[in-house]
This record gives C-alpha cells, structure tokens and sequence, in this order.
C-alpha cells in the first residue's frame, strides 16, 4: 500500500513537471511575432536555372543595423570569404525555398523604404553541393545568394526583382561592391 502511494506520488511528478515543460515550451514558440511570406516566379538565365521556377521567402525578421555593420567590416577584413564566414555565425532571420533544394535559412534581410513601397535585400551563404565539394569545381566560390525585392504598395504589376542563386561579392575596377555571378565556362 505504502509503495503504490509512493508510485502514485512520482507518477504525478512527472506528469506535472512534464506538463510545466510543456507550456513554457510552447508559449517561448513563435516569440519572434508574424512572419511575412513573399511568393514569386523568377526566369532564370544560363547557368542560373534558364527557366521559370517559383521562389518563396519567408521573414521572420528583419536584421538590425549592427548585423549590417558586422557584415561590412568582416567583407572589408575578408573580402567574400570574410562575408560568408560572418554569415554562417549569424542567426536565421528567414528562409529561401527554390527549385531543387530543401531550401535554406537566410542571414540578413533588410528593409528600405521608397516612395513606391519598399525594397527587401537579402543575402546568405550558399549551400555547397556535395559533387562541387569532391571535384572541387569553379562554382564553389560562388559561395553567396543574394537578392533583392522592389514592393510596389501602389501598383503589384510594377514589383520586381533579382536573384542571384551562385554569386560572390567583389570590388570591380571603379571600386564599387557588384555581385559576380556564375557564368557559363
């Protein structure tokens, strides 16, 4: 009798400690607010997809100035490398899903406003293929996706915008930031 009042007691224990876990589990669940999902159909050229295909990105928020300030001195210390090694230690602001891949989390997302609406530009490190690891092919320091999204609040029609899926950031001739994308060999 004695023994079933103690397995009783540790049955209610658990089930009660269990319990507390599982409601601080789901109200800390979902504690960065709504998220915005933005669906688009891009055409590709050449040897960046060369057909229609559906991309999905979805914000869950936007990065903050010093995220921005952390990305600029680690390309200024490292070039493109020095960039994608500073956002595989940033968090998961979003998430890309194209044609082909499982998708992958995005790095940074920033928001400007314009006079039409607002631009969203992302960028994140690109997730290298198995067969371009091994044979250690040219894409692979085309390390980088990047993209940017012109909202037109006014008028949808008039939305836009670019995705670069293989890039990598450089500094051309008259010292400017451009993305190199991949080309054909």
């Amino acid at each position: 009798m004695l023994t079933n009042l103690r397995i009783r007691r540790f049955a209610k224990g658990i089930f009660l400690l269990l319990t507390l876990s599982m409601i601080a589990s789901v109200s800390g669940f979902g504690q960065r607010g709504s998220t915005e999902t933005i669906d688009a159909t891009a055409f590709g050229t050449s040897t960046q997809l060369g057909r229609n295909f559906g991309v999905k990105i979805i914000i869950y928020e936007f990065s903050s100035p010093e995220d921005r300030d952390i990305l600029v001195q680690a390309f200024q210390q490292g070039q493109n490398d020095g960039l994608v090694n500073a956002l595989e230690k940033m968090k998961s602001v979003g998430r890309i899903t194209m044609p082909g891949t499982l998708g992958f989390d995005l790095s940074y997302i920033r928001e400007i406003l314009t006079p039409t609406g607002r631009t969203i530009r992302f960028v994140t490190n690109r997730k290298i293929a198995f067969g371009e690891a091994y044979w250690s092919t040219q894409t692979k320091s085309f390390n980088l996706t990047a993209g940017e999204i012109n909202l037109n609040d006014s008028d949808k029609s008039k939305s836009d915008g670019v995705l670069f899926p293989a890039a990598q950031l450089i500094v051309n001739k008259e010292g400017e930031l451009q993305f190199e994308l991949n080309q054909n060999a």
